[in-house]
């Protein structure tokens, strides 16, 4: 949701007591929490625009001379055509539903782009559309629609049937087929049941690859990375996934190669691989294991196919089966477009430029597509953290800066996405996903952000970033998608010491949320999976690197936690939905629960700043009363434009941040008691 037009940037909104009685006395609350703090206020809201603005993308396919690109958690989604001749932004489509576009495909006549889009839930919308290539002033068509939400990757055969794959929560992913002559999708079929996301498929004339695994929802009995090919005349599957590739959590990218298929996993506790088969014999194949944690955006060059790690660019040759590095010099961040036409090596960056490099001599050129025409806009964000200089919001490939007293905004370069962050004598401390461990920024030495310490690989996803400032650790925690379960990552700024806790609650739960006190960090236990515990609290000392107690929260709250703060010698939290607890830490058990949905439905976040604990979610910014653990509306309809869930964080003045639709905005609130 956008700002109204009529709060500009920067304009201050000042309200008195009567926001907060207002709040308290209307039926925000379901029984049997209906009681809401009475106490006035003075809530000062300051607009500084929107959070970060860039052209974020999420896939790219080469057609010719002209590079198709496609948006991600951008509104409205669209796909772009940047003309490498001239290195601009020729032409776009608006698709209109959905926050990105992951899946691009083109037929055999290199006329119709067919584009599969990503959406947070299911609008009843198409979400394959067609773009005619030849026509590119028309806008792309919604076609079909494939039952799975999400469609993650597309392959059109030689006879231009379009097959796609991808995913939707709590359901093994299907294989799909779209037929142009008469317009429909059909399932094919379920080959991997226990899969719960498939990112790659292929095609021939005969046989469609389907390749699925849990990259997303690890653990529980998910299956690992999984290879079938489908008979198209027969209709059936068969298992060809060579051994070697069963460790890995995913099948990560597929391509068809004259008479071979290259296959790709995504890395875990190994690292991701990289598989040539015999496509007139699929028993006889080679593995190569790489160094990175990922393998994709396969292409073929010659006897050669080039492909994208996390660690840049490289080159496997498929008579000596060696991989050399492909020379860039500079930083690519996080690849989603590689192809290969003649003999230029067209890159297209998750930083928002395409990088053309000469394989024969390694020069390179670079083109930011916001300078070559690609609109810069507001994108959902992710996690924020501010003092009295800077606030930085996260967002994908990138951390927005905003100068506090100048206005001005700078966007950072940071591969992945900044989960979450806290600022420490003026020094950003992040927690990056997918598996880029910690990073860091110094506004005072400039330059751009860099990886401060690594962890283990599966434990890829920080949720919660939060500083203790007895021990002096750095302290987030995290959910290992592949694996399930998570970890607490511990880090001294100082020293550089760091540590991970892996499991510290149990296999199944894992932390979403830390609070510390007193020297002890207090990690929220929570299961995404319908089997198994959730909701266990555990305290932990970090220096003495042990558990000291731990709880389950009552059954009534029957989702785990969402978010956690401190005050006093109270804990309180929230859970994914709504339900609210206090516990008290000097008798260590719950001695306050609530049901909150009404300004609580899902996830949320949690804050202590100025002697008040602040929550946010999505749709509301609220505060607790510290005697009678009442709630009350601090800002309505807030209604923040988040990625992955909403984020608070108070700076060293105890103001607030977070999210207005896709603005930042700073609130000062001043309870009167």
């Amino acid at each position: 949701m956008q700002h109204p037009p009529s709060l500009g940037r920067r304009q201050l909104l000042v309200a008195g007591g009567a926001l907060g009685l207002a709040a308290a006395a209307g039926p925000l609350l379901t029984s049997p929490a209906r009681a809401t703090s009475k106490a006035p206020s003075c809530v000062r809201i300051t607009d500084l625009g929107p959070g970060i603005q860039q052209f974020a993308l999420m896939s790219a396919l080469q057609v010719g001379d002209t590079v198709y690109i496609g948006s991600r958690n951008l509104e409205p989604t669209r796909v772009l055509a940047f003309h490498l001749p001239t290195r601009k932004v020729v032409a776009q489509t608006v698709l209109g539903t959905g926050h990105s576009i992951q899946a691009l495909a083109v037929d055999s006549t290199g006329r119709y782009l067919y584009a599969g889009i990503l959406t947070k839930g299911d609008e009843g919308k198409p979400n394959l559309f067609r773009w005619d290539l030849t026509a590119p002033d028309k806008p792309a068509v919604g076609v079909g629609r494939t039952e799975d939400r999400d469609i993650r990757d597309l392959a059109v055969a030689p006879d231009g049937t379009v097959y796609a794959v991808g995913g939707i929560p709590g359901k093994a992913p299907a294989l799909w087929m779209y037929d142009p002559g008469t317009g429909k999708v059909t399932e094919l079929g379920i080959p991997d049941p226990k899969a719960t996301l498939a990112r790659a498929v292929a095609a021939t004339d005969t046989t469609v690859f389907f390749g699925a695994g849990s990259v997303l929802s690890g653990g529980d009995g998910a299956s690992k990375a999984s290879l079938y090919a489908f008979d198209r005349a027969s209709g059936t599957f068969g298992d060809v996934t060579p051994p070697e590739m069963e460790k890995d959590p995913s099948l990560r990218d597929l391509l068809v190669s004259g008479d071979r298929l290259v296959v790709s996993t995504s890395g875990s506790t190994e690292p991701a691989k990289l598989a040539v088969m015999d496509l007139a014999d699929l028993s006889s194949y080679s593995v190569t294991t790489t160094t990175g944690k990922v393998v994709k955006n396969l292409t073929a060059n010659g006897d050669s196919i080039c492909f994208a790690t996390d660690t840049g660019l490289h080159s496997y040759s498929t008579e000596t089966e060696v991989i050399s590095p492909v020379g860039f010099d500079g930083d690519l961040g996080e690849i989603w477009g590689l192809d290969v036409a003649g003999g230029t090596l067209t890159v297209v960056s998750g930083y928002g430029f395409v990088g053309e490099i000469d394989l024969a001599t390694g020069r390179a050129v670079v083109t930011d597509l916001g300078e070559a025409g690609a609109p810069v806009v507001a994108q959902t964000t992710m996690g924020i953290a501010a003092d009295h200089r800077y606030a930085y919001v996260g967002g994908n490939n990138g951390i927005a800066r905003h100068d506090l007293r100048t206005g001005k905004v700078v966007n950072l370069r940071a591969p992945g996405e900044a989960k979450d962050a806290e600022v420490l004598g003026g020094v950003l401390y992040t927690g990056q996903y997918s598996s880029q461990g910690m990073w860091t920024y110094d506004p005072a030495k400039g330059g751009q952000p860099h990886q401060l310490a690594a962890f283990p690989s599966e434990q890829n996803r920080p949720l919660d970033v939060c500083y203790d400032p007895v021990s002096e650790l750095l302290l987030v925690g995290v959910q290992s998608d592949t694996e399930g379960g998570g970890s607490l990552w511990t880090y001294a700024p100082k020293t550089g010491e760091k540590a991970a806790y892996i499991n510290p609650v149990d296999g199944t739960q894992l932390v979403r949320a830390v609070a510390t006190r007193d020297g002890v960090a207090y990690l929220g236990g929570d299961n995404p999976t319908p089997q198994g515990p959730r909701g266990t609290l555990v305290a932990f000392d970090p220096v003495a690197r042990k558990e000291l107690w731990r709880i389950d929260l009552p059954a009534t709250l029957t989702t785990g936690v969402a978010a956690m703060a401190v005050r006093g010698r109270h804990l309180y939290g929230l859970t994914r939905k709504g339900g609210f607890f206090v516990v008290d830490l000097t008798v260590r058990r719950v001695i306050h629960t609530a049901d909150h949905r009404a300004v609580c439905p899902g996830f949320a976040s949690m804050v202590t700043s100025r002697g008040v604990v602040y929550g946010v979610s999505d749709t509301t910014l609220f505060r607790f009363d510290h005697k009678t653990f009442a709630i009350s509306t601090v800002v309505a309809e807030i209604n923040g434009a988040w990625y992955s869930g909403p984020h608070v964080n108070a700076d060293n003045r105890g103001r607030l941040y977070t999210m207005r639709g896709r603005h930042l905005v700073r609130v000062e609130d001043r309870p009167v008691n």
